[in-house]
């Protein structure tokens, strides 16, 4: 599934061509993905596009009245395409470009979604969320004091999107190894002074994976169709059995949270 750094790229990659047009129509192919499409999406018609923005892993198209609300899902995809491109399957809402282009979805397995929320409100999906990782309220301290007296391992609690959203899987392990943290280290029992080293690779790993467009695995790619190179750099995920960059030994793979979660039993504690 796509992560923040992916999410991020394709935010990135779509402003330029939104940017001062409007949506003269939207064509919707099916009416739900995940979840029902909302009807004021079909009915977006001759509206401006204001501004493209990202909370977590949700892509906020800010258009005149509201927000349309999209999320990627495992499989989804948005492209800027020319409005005379044949439709495939799966795609399943364009809307329609006052230049001649339409912004397209396309997802396979139908996990994405489509949402609006009105101007002025918040949705109930974003009213939860806890701080983004690459912005001020997310520090070391907040952290430190929402974990004391948790047993919960420390990368579950990572992924908790009340935590701090958007730091998946992927780069969970990569942090916390570059932290030298065990991911199975309840969270209670970090200190501020390593949440604070946690922090700092946290925001490192995030910002050079959304540098080189993230890390393509399987369904996703950008809005211009190249993969991300992020994999290239990866250090421990995907790799158990195989030997720490760092030290050398062998790096041990298991289940946690219902997640791979891959360490390095030397390097990490």
């Amino acid at each position: 599934m796509p992560e923040l750094p992916e999410v991020e790229t394709t935010v990135r990659a779509l402003r330029p061509h939104l940017n001062g047009r409007r949506v003269v129509r939207t064509r919707l192919y099916r009416p739900d993905l995940r979840w029902p499409i909302p009807a004021e999406i079909g009915a977006l018609n001759d509206v401006a596009f204001v501004q493209m923005d990202r909370r977590a892993k949700y892509l906020l198209m800010q258009l005149e009245g509201g927000t349309a609300i999209w999320h990627l899902g495992m499989t989804g995809n948005l492209r800027v395409i020319d409005a005379a491109t044949p439709l495939r399957a799966h795609d399943h809402v364009d809307m329609e470009l006052d230049n001649g282009k339409v912004l397209r979805f396309h997802d396979p397995r139908r996990f994405g979604a489509l949402l609006w929320q009105p101007e002025g409100a918040t949705h109930p999906l974003l009213s939860a969320l806890g701080p983004e990782p690459l912005g001020d309220a997310f520090t070391a301290r907040w952290l430190f004091d929402r974990s004391r007296g948790r047993t919960m391992a420390v990368k579950p609690f990572l992924m908790d999107q009340a935590t701090v959203v958007g730091v998946g899987n992927i780069y969970a392990n990569e942090a916390l190894f570059e932290a030298g943290i065990h991911p199975a280290r309840a969270a209670g029992r970090v200190s501020l002074a390593r949440y604070t080293l946690l922090v700092e690779r946290i925001r490192s790993v995030l910002a050079r994976a959304i540098a080189v467009g993230g890390t393509t695995l399987k369904d996703f790619s950008s809005p211009d169709g190249f993969a991300g190179y992020f994999v290239q750099e990866l250090k421990v995920y995907g790799r158990a059995g195989e030997p720490c960059v760092q030290c050398g030994r062998t790096l041990k793979g298991s289940m946690l949270g219902h997640r791979q979660t891959v360490w390095c039993p030397g390097c990490q504690k």
